[in-house]
């Protein structure tokens, strides 16, 4: 089983190609890197190495987005609480996983079937 290295949704607005080019190859390579670890582990339940990351990911995104020191700080405003930052991750969790090809599968049990 192996997912395929499509770009997710951009949540965060990019300001420049490089930025763009930084994103998709960063998203890919987190793919990659989850097929490598169900290549390296066959036996290995895909849905525990998928936690796994998406654990490491949160901590990583987490700590990269904490305010500053300065209160008044309108750039970290969005992100002045710790609330305030777990909204924002969740919003662009959800936009990345609505904008996934694998967010719809045949086998949800919402799907009609003619």
């Amino acid at each position: 089983m192996h997912v395929a290295a499509a770009t997710p949704a951009r949540a965060i607005a990019m300001n420049s190609a490089d930025s763009d080019s930084l994103f998709d190859d960063v998203a890919d390579r987190v793919v990659a890197l989850g097929n490598e670890f169900l290549d390296a582990n066959p036996d290995a339940d895909a849905w525990e190495i998928a936690s796994g990351m998406l654990s490491g990911i949160v901590h990583f995104w987490l700590y990269t987005h904490q305010p500053c020191a300065d209160p008044s700080c309108r750039s970290c405003a969005e992100m002045a609480t710790a609330e305030m930052r777990l909204q924002q991750l969740l919003g662009e969790a959800r936009e990345s996983a609505e904008e996934s090809s694998y967010f719809h599968s045949p086998f949800d049990r919402n799907v009609g079937n003619a």
